[in-house]
């Protein structure tokens, strides 16, 4: 096989493979042209060509999300590597491993006037694990014969590959995204069919830290003596928690389990819908919520409306629970069990009792029920609308498969409703920006086995547009297109809504469509503007096609905030 004849990027490449790093995603550029050839060339590297850079970036965050482990995106010198700041800051959050690889010029040539050039060491600091910045190196054949410059170009590749195992052990070890920038001489694009580095391999020791009994054991207490408890768990990857555990806690009638879309888990006495609970209480069932101990999972929640709940009716006791991190959200937080989930619950559960008199959980439980009730009747009377939309949308989603959800709107509209236990549920919540959700989607339909559906909004649809830009999109791969004609979610706060200037530079409405774009990048179109054409575009939208589909739903601009506000007054 073929390399790159410059050792740092042979160093680059088969560090990665080592490290188990096998799928990589690069922009097209001149400078990263040791780095493509290197991987491209590798018969063990699946490689995907994506123009743009930010829709590189959160399409290679789409497969690390699948696949669970490091995905690398290579670019050029320049301003192309700042693109994949999105998609780094998302991954920093949402603890996703993502490697940058930037090609750069040597250190000499920055800031003396030379084109696509920019000062790329340490660009991403604020939100990175590691910033790899390695040594220049020059082409064999230029090098020069004399004993100390070669021992300068062995110490050069010698730090080179310190660096890279670091940044690469950082993001198997600590789940997160780190950049390796790698400054490049020329000749760029010589190669060779020799090795000419040997690679040194430098794992990280992962050590997970134990509880004994003495740890545990005054927590035990106050949690065997606690009357209200509430689990609030965040973003979870499916399959996360052990069932049984779940089951333990679904049992308990001292204890609710708040759980969102996002968390991928599933009990009959789980709280899967926060919103629809806690957004009809008054200071009255706010009190009689209130938890004595509140444990928090998982990464971000999506819920508003618990954590202004949380902030203002403060339990006595805050744990988290996660080996990385824990946020003091509620401002009370006094316990941070660093330790994965399952080795908590399996420890702590083992040291607790269950308060079989108590009816803390029976009694909201109830309140579910006649919330639920009272969520059909609403949805029977009110008009064609976004909230009305989503009824007929999440009850037609194929099984067993993957849902993929767009930011703003898109993923609180789903937090009302009890979908199918059986649905893979992701966001990007780590920064719930609406840059990226479609290359993401993308991404992760490439990677997973599973048919994947994306349900988004109009304003992050096509704001991403680019993430069609690629020849990978399977087959099966499905958007639906919630077209409101602007950022609706605007609409629900507080404002005057009246004026041109919140049309024009909050609400920033518009008037465009999608089957120009579905045109041009090759996806079946499908529209829909009322309940009883969704019913039937449904139909057609989810039969077998040999390219992939795109529904539109049109819904009215004015109306969606006046049903949506009138929920919580209705359900209560």
């Amino acid at each position: 096989m073929n390399y790159s004849s410059i050792p740092i990027a042979q160093s680059v490449v088969l560090l990665c493979l080592e490290k188990g790093v096998d799928h990589v995603v690069i922009s097209p550029g001149s400078r990263n042209a040791p780095l493509t050839i290197g991987f491209t060339q590798h018969p063990d590297i699946k490689t995907y060509s994506i123009v743009d850079e930010r829709a590189a970036g959160f399409f290679a965050l789409g497969l690390a999300q699948q696949l669970q482990k490091p995905v690398a995106v290579v670019c050029t010198s320049g301003s192309a590597v700042l693109n994949y700041y999105p998609a780094v800051s998302e991954a920093f959050y949402s603890d996703i491993p993502l490697v940058v690889i930037s090609a750069d010029r040597p250190i000499e040539r920055i800031d003396i006037g030379d084109g696509q050039t920019i000062r790329q060491r340490n660009v991403f600091e604020n939100h990175i694990l590691y910033s790899a910045n390695l040594y220049s190196e020059f082409v064999a054949e230029f090098t020069i014969e004399d004993s100390k410059f070669n021992q300068k170009q062995r110490e050069a590749t010698k730090h080179n590959q310190q660096e890279i195992n670091k940044a690469l052990n950082e993001a198997i070890v600590n789940q997160g995204p780190v950049h390796i920038n790698v400054p490049f001489y020329e000749p760029l694009y010589n190669t060779t069919t020799k090795r000419l580095v040997d690679p040194i391999i430098v794992d990280k020791e992962v050590k997970i830290q134990e509880l004994t009994t003495e740890q545990l054991t005054p927590f035990a207490e106050k949690w065997n003596a606690a009357k209200r408890k509430i689990v609030l768990v965040g973003v979870l990857q499916p399959d996360t928690i052990e069932q049984h555990f779940l089951d333990q806690l679904g049992s308990d009638p001292s204890v609710l389990v708040f759980t969102e879309t996002t968390s991928n888990l599933d009990h009959p006495n789980f709280f899967t819908r926060i919103d629809n609970i806690i957004g009809s209480l008054d200071a009255t069932g706010f009190k009689a919520l209130q938890p004595d101990i509140l444990v928090t999972l998982g990464g971000m929640v999506i819920s508003k409306k618990v954590k202004a709940f949380l902030r203002n009716y403060q339990p006595k006791e805050h744990w988290h629970v996660d080996p990385k991190k824990a946020y003091d959200t509620y401002f009370c937080l006094n316990k941070h069990f660093k330790v994965p989930v399952n080795h908590f619950w399996k420890q702590f559960l083992a040291n607790t009792r269950v308060q079989t008199e108590n009816e803390y959980q029976h009694y909201w439980l109830n309140i579910r029920e006649r919330r639920d009730l009272m969520h059909k009747k609403y949805i029977n009377e009110m008009p064609w609308c976004d909230f009305k939309a989503f009824d007929l949308i999440l009850s037609r989603l194929r099984p067993k498969s993957m849902l993929q959800l767009g930011n703003s709107s898109t993923v609180r509209y789903v937090q009302l409703f009890d979908i199918d236990k059986s649905l893979k549920v992701y966001c990007n919540r780590g920064t719930s920006g609406i840059d990226g959700s479609t290359s993401t989607a993308v991404g992760a339909a490439v990677a997973s086995s599973l048919p994947a559906t994306l349900i988004t909004g109009d304003l992050s649809f096509f704001y991403d547009s680019n993430g069609l830009w690629n020849q990978y999109i399977p087959r099966d791969f499905k958007i639906i297109l919630i077209n409101n004609s602007g950022g609706g979610i605007f609409r629900i706060l507080p404002g005057d809504k009246s004026s041109n200037a919140f049309e024009t530079y909050f609400e920033t409405t518009h008037d465009l469509n999608a089957s120009h774009l579905c045109a041009m990048f090759g996806l079946e179109y499908f529209y829909a503007d009322s309940e009883v054409s969704l019913a039937q575009a449904q139909e057609d939208f989810y039969r077998e096609t040999n390219k992939p589909a795109l529904l539109e739903i049109k819904t009215p601009r004015t109306v969606n905030d006046e049903v949506l506000l009138g929920y919580f007054d209705y359900i209560r």
